[in-house]
């Protein structure tokens, strides 16, 4: 079992930052793919970013590109979501989530574990 608690969430105008962490409990973290995911209100949950075991390689949702930075710190089992730019549209529940894969997945059934979700609100 994998526990996974976010934290970071909270209120910024848009153009502001935020950053976003995911502490992991319970399993040998640096075997884990790490994941970030996004839940709009009325919208379906959607994958924002993932780093695979060690963080040499890392994917996007086109969307957050160049914006957004996903990056892990095995030793302190962390993984972390900056968030910069930010826009209306980024307004979501967070979901941190771990896979047992051994290379990066992007789809919500190929995560194993999830966390209980962090609000971020941007306002215009």
């Amino acid at each position: 079992q994998v526990q996974l608690v976010e934290s970071g969430g909270g209120l910024v105008q848009a153009g502001g930052s935020l950053r976003l962490s995911c502490a992991a409990s319970g399993r040998t973290f640096s075997s884990l793919v790490m994941g970030w995911f996004r839940q709009a209100p009325g919208k379906e949950q959607e994958f924002v970013a993932a780093i695979s075991w060690g963080g040499s390689a890392t994917y996007y949702k086109d969307s957050v590109k160049g914006r957004f930075t996903i990056s892990r710190d095995n030793a302190k089992n962390t993984v972390y979501l900056q968030m910069n730019s930010l826009k209306p549209e980024d307004t979501a529940v967070y979901y941190c989530a771990a896979s047992l894969s051994i290379v990066i997945v992007t789809i919500r059934n190929q995560y194993n574990y999830w966390g209980q979700g962090t609000q971020v609100t941007v306002s215009s």
